[in-house]
C-alpha cells in the first residue's frame, strides 16, 4: 500500500534528466532513492530504460516498490548505504545522487530530523544502525561536540552550544535541544534569518549517518561504476557537500566537467518546492581513459 506520508517533489528533475543525457536502453543508478521521484522521471524517458535505486531507509524502499510496481521489471531496488553498494561487474550509463535527508524523513516527526515538532533525538536514515543523535548529545565530550558543530555545521557559536549541552544533559528530544540552543546564543543570532538550531541539527545528522564519508566514497567509486562516457549528477544542499563534489571532480582530469557553475533551481521551482532553495547540481562525464 502506498504511504500517503511520502509526499515527494524531486528537486531539479528535468535538469537531472538532461545532465544524465539519458539514452534508450540505458541503465542508471539512483544512489538516493527517497520518494522515488528521480527514478520515476528517468524510467519515464524511454520504455526500455532501467534504474537500480538505493536507499538506507526500509520505508522508502517499501513505498517505492508499491508506488512504482508497474515498473518492477525495469526498477531494481537495494537497501543500504550507497557507499557499501557492490554492483558485481554491472556498469551504468549514469549515476544520480540527491544528497541529504529526504522530505519524508523531515516530515515524519518520530525520526527526529526536524526541530519543528517533538521527537526523540534519533536522526538515523537506517533504523538498524546503533548510533543516534541522542548518543552523540549525551555521551560525547564537550570539546568533541564543539568540533562537530563547527566542522559539520559551520556553527560559529559551537563552543557556547556545546557547553550548554554538557551542562544540561541528558537531553532526549528535539524540542528540548532546539530550545537549549536558542537560549545559549546571543539574541541577535537567536532571532536571525534561520533558526539558531539549524546548523547544529545539520551537524548531528551528518555525523549520525556519516554523510560526508559516504559521499567521498561514492565519488571514489563512481568511475568504476560508469561506462566510458557515463555521466555523474550530484545535487547537494550545503557548502560542505558541494565543496567535496567540486574538488573531487576538478581534481581528476579524467572527469569532463559539464556544469562549469552549479545549476540552481528557478524561482518558480523554489516557490513550488521550498526545500529546493539551497540545491546545487553538478554534472561530470567520465572519460574512461
Amino acid at each position: 500500500m502506498v504511504n500517503p506520508q511520502f509526499h515527494h517533489i524531486p528537486v531539479l528533475a528535468a535538469q537531472v534528466a538532461s545532465g544524465l543525457a539519458i539514452q534508450p536502453g540505458g541503465h542508471y543508478l539512483d544512489a538516493t532513492l527517497g520518494g522515488g521521484g528521480h527514478s520515476e522521471y528517468i524510467l519515464a524517458t524511454y520504455p526500455d530504460v532501467q534504474v537500480t535505486a538505493i536507499d538506507r531507509d526500509a520505508e522508502a524502499i517499501a513505498h517505492v516498490r508499491s508506488r512504482l510496481g508497474s515498473m518492477a521489471g525495469r526498477l531494481h531496488l537495494w537497501q543500504g548505504n550507497f557507499a557499501d553498494y557492490q554492483p558485481l561487474g554491472q556498469q551504468f550509463h549514469g549515476i544520480v545522487a540527491d544528497l541529504g535527508v529526504s522530505s519524508h524523513q523531515l516530515d515524519q516527526g518520530d525520526r527526529g530530523f526536524s526541530f519543528r515538532q517533538p521527537a526523540p533525538l534519533d536522526m538515523r536514515m537506517d533504523q538498524q544502525q546503533e548510533l543516534t543523535a541522542a548518543t552523540i548529545i549525551n555521551h560525547w565530550p564537550e570539546q568533541r561536540l564543539a568540533d562537530l558543530f563547527y566542522e559539520y555545521g559551520e556553527e560559529r557559536f559551537s563552543r557556547r552550544i556545546a557547553k550548554a549541552i554538557s551542562q544540561n544533559r541528558p537531553l532526549w528530544d528535539t524540542i528540548a535541544l532546539a530550545e537549549l540552543i536558542s537560549r545559549s546564543v546571543p539574541p541577535a543570532y537567536r532571532y536571525g534569518r534561520i533558526h539558531p538550531a539549524t546548523r547544529t541539527f545539520q551537524a548531528l545528522r551528518i555525523a549520525v549517518n556519516q554523510e560526508l564519508t559516504s559521499l567521498e566514497k561514492l565519488l571514489h567509486l563512481a568511475p568504476q561504476w560508469l561506462y566510458p562516457g557515463g555521466r555523474l549528477v550530484v545535487i547537494s544542499f550545503h557548502s560542505l557537500e558541494d565543496r567535496i563534489v567540486k574538488q573531487s571532480l576538478r581534481g581528476d582530469s579524467r572527469w569532463q566537467i559539464i556544469t562549469k557553475k552549479p545549476v540552481v533551481p528557478t524561482a518558480a521551482e523554489v516557490k513550488a518546492n521550498g526545500r529546493a532553495r539551497s540545491a546545487k547540481l553538478r554534472v561530470a562525464q567520465w572519460s574512461g581513459l
